[in-house]
């Protein structure tokens, strides 16, 4: 069991990155629709539980050290060529979006240079991943239960101290600009997109455990882990809509309404979870193309981290709006191959 939570949190520490600890994603994703955000949060629950559970159970199966792979093995010839391109454009895209947002939060809570935010972070990125995998997992792992002791806080603080009704805060949300048509296709995209995020470095934890069946119980609590955080964040902001409505950071508003203190305590957490996805990103990245391990591999993530550092300068903000629901959208295909995999399995199995 201490490998499955091990390998849980190193599940959930990948996909929360910047966007979902400020509390931006959710209220675009789910708070901007008010009380359907709840049933939208719940059908992602159990779709990441789901997911996460195959993503990892196909890992430890095949073995593997990169995703390439198992996608080719689910997907085909033909549609794992385009599967392994998503994947591989998420990896990269979501790594320099990381690296800008620490950019971000040097600039907007510290009122440092962004410059110097983003350098900080390219370096600890490269650093880390020069590591063996399981050191990364482990340090992937480590810093998720600080944010979900903070997320359960959170939710527990706006519970006590909600003077709002539902029907007032629901009309406030659902004015909350968003760029998804409505609720269920909001939660589709939402886990379509964090899938085609936590994919790749999902596989490659499944791969190191020979254990199927404590691969399969790590995706599984993860991803409903996730799914449980989210419904959370999702209330917390929900009911504290009428003080957060046109924040860039609710959750870090809400925290500063507290105590600026917490604010501050904040921003360190949302530095971490940008540090974990980063890493997790530009690491399966990597090993996709390189041999973990090898001088060679080294080289090629100084390369990676150097470009993506570059590429960073574009901008946090610009970065998210433009390459997010593309992603989303691009990331069904990755969905319909897992669970394709998930049923011949099964049958597999039965037979």
């Amino acid at each position: 069991m201490k490998k499955s939570l091990q390998m849980a949190s190193a599940f959930i520490g990948i996909i929360v990155g910047a966007g979902f600890a400020s509390g931006q994603e959710i209220l675009q994703y789910f708070t901007s629709f008010g009380i359907m955000g709840f049933v939208a949060a719940f059908i992602s629950t159990i779709a990441f539980g789901y997911l996460g559970m195959h993503l990892t159970s196909l890992g430890s199966r095949m073995r593997t050290t990169s995703h390439k792979e198992v996608v080719y093995r689910i997907s085909g010839k033909f549609f794992g060529r385009v599967v392994d391109g998503i994947i591989i454009l998420t990896l990269y895209g979501v790594g320099v979006v990381m690296i800008a947002g620490a950019g971000s939060i040097f600039s907007q809570q510290f009122g440092l240079s962004a410059v110097l935010g983003s350098t900080i972070m390219a370096i600890a990125v490269i650093f880390t991943i020069m590591l063996n995998v399981q050191k990364v997992i482990a340090i992937i792992g480590g810093v998720t239960p600080f944010l979900a002791l903070v997320i359960v806080g959170l939710a527990v603080y706006s519970f006590m101290t909600m003077d709002t009704s539902f029907a007032e805060l629901h009309t406030i949300a659902i004015d909350q600009p968003t760029t998804l048509p409505n609720w269920w296709m909001s939660a589709i995209n939402y886990v379509s997109f964090n899938i085609a995020v936590g994919a790749s470095m999902a596989i490659v934890m499944g791969g190191t455990e020979k254990d199927t069946k404590i691969a399969s119980q790590g995706g599984f609590i993860g991803g409903l882990g996730l799914g449980v955080l989210i419904m959370m964040s999702h209330f917390t902001i929900f009911s504290k809509i009428d003080d957060v409505a046109g924040v860039d950071m609710p959750m870090l508003k809400i925290m500063d309404d507290i105590h600026p203190f917490l604010g501050i305590f904040m921003s360190f957490i949302l530095f971490g979870m940008i540090y974990n996805t980063a890493v997790g990103m530009l690491f399966s990245f990597s090993a996709r193309f390189v041999q973990m391990g090898t001088r060679k591999f080294k080289m090629f993530v100084v390369i990676v981290g150097i470009s993506a550092y570059i590429a960073s300068f574009v901008g946090f903000t610009q970065l998210v709006s433009l390459f997010y629901p593309i992603v989303g959208y691009l990331g069904l295909f990755l969905v319909g191959a897992i669970i394709l995999a998930s049923i011949k399995h099964k049958k597999g199995t039965a037979n």
